[in-house]
């Protein structure tokens, strides 16, 4: 058995194998050897003790319950998030056209992603509400920072909106809270693998726009960010995925994709973001295939306050 081969200790009860809960931290080296789908086979449920029964309405995948009980900060790291704004420039202009705005959560001074914070949040089975709480945060931390003209982009994912008309209103409440101009608040589809359906996704949108605000799209070229997105939702923003920007050269098969998609974007109205921006080459290359807005670690890297852009790629923006 897995169990033993892992040296993890274990009682047979009730037809079910009992672990200590000083053990289960164990279960994450075995449940790395397995595949997706013997990890999805391994259900488990909490116990208090080895001869209770097992509640089978709690009963989940065996790594949700694990990654539950490695992530006990979660609920109290909630209450100290902040956001770290990224700039996104405007290529032509050469200005700073909005920033992005990333959670974080300092928690006993260290600071968590938000790669962490959502696996976490799944988990708990709280992404519907850690979602609404870290777009109001931003919203209410982020915006009154930003000079007269800027656009904050706020992530959001669709699959925790069940009804626009009644998850949204928090989010807009926020936006009044804080005298917000509906006009520069950028609303950002992120989870591009799990999106809801077409439908749902078009009302989401239409709701934000209805308040005003602008909406994009995230990861054109993966997942299922795809052409006829765009064409039957229109955004205003689409974001091209980091994989068709990493190392970018002018010789490179990647070049007349990027290049098609830009000009099918423009064809619909819709602008274009290059993110994953992290050289001068990919940053010049991005330019001259008529991108309109990049953002990477080469026009700066996430901080606390909105700190415009680093010198070099100014500078790389003036030479011709």
């Amino acid at each position: 058995m897995l169990l033993n081969l892992a040296d993890i200790p274990y009682q047979v009860q009730r037809e079910a194998l009992w672990i200590e809960r000083r053990d289960v931290h164990r279960l994450q080296d075995l449940l790395d050897v397995l595949s997706s789908v013997e990890r999805s086979e391994l259900l488990a449920a909490p116990c208090e003790h080895a001869q209770a029964q097992p509640d089978a309405l709690q009963t989940k995948r065996l790594e949700e319950w694990t990654l539950r009980l490695q992530t006990d900060w979660f609920f109290p790291a909630t209450d100290h998030l902040q956001f770290h704004l990224q700039p996104i420039m405007d290529l032509r202009s050469g200005g700073v056209y909005g920033y992005e705005a990333l959670v974080r959560a300092d928690w006993h001074g260290e600071l968590i992603d938000a790669g962490r914070l959502l696996n976490a949040a799944a988990a708990h089975g709280q992404s519907r509400a850690f979602d609404a709480q870290a777009r109001r945060g931003a919203i209410r931390q982020a915006y009154p920072l930003l000079q007269a003209g800027e656009i904050l982009s706020l992530n959001f994912a669709p699959g925790v909106v069940y009804n626009p008309d009644v998850c949204l209103q928090t989010t807009f409440q926020a936006c009044r809270d804080v005298g917000a101009d509906f006009r520069r608040l950028l609303f950002e589809v992120t989870e591009s693998e799990a999106f809801p359906d077409l439908r749902l996704l078009q009302r989401i949108l239409e709701r934000y726009r209805a308040e005003g605000a602008q909406v994009a799209l995230d990861d054109l070229g993966a997942g299922f960010t795809s052409l006829d997105y765009l064409e039957q939702l229109r955004p205003d923003v689409v974001k091209l995925d980091r994989a068709l920007i990493r190392e970018l050269h002018g010789g490179d098969p990647r070049v007349p994709l990027i290049l098609a998609l830009v000009r099918y974007a423009h064809d619909l109205g819709i602008r274009v973001v290059a993110e994953g921006v992290e050289t001068e080459g990919e940053f010049r290359l991005v330019r001259e295939l008529g991108v309109d807005y990049a953002q990477g670690f080469f026009l700066a890297r996430p901080a606390s306050q909105p700190a415009g852009l680093l010198g070099e790629c100014l500078s790389a923006w003036q030479r011709p």
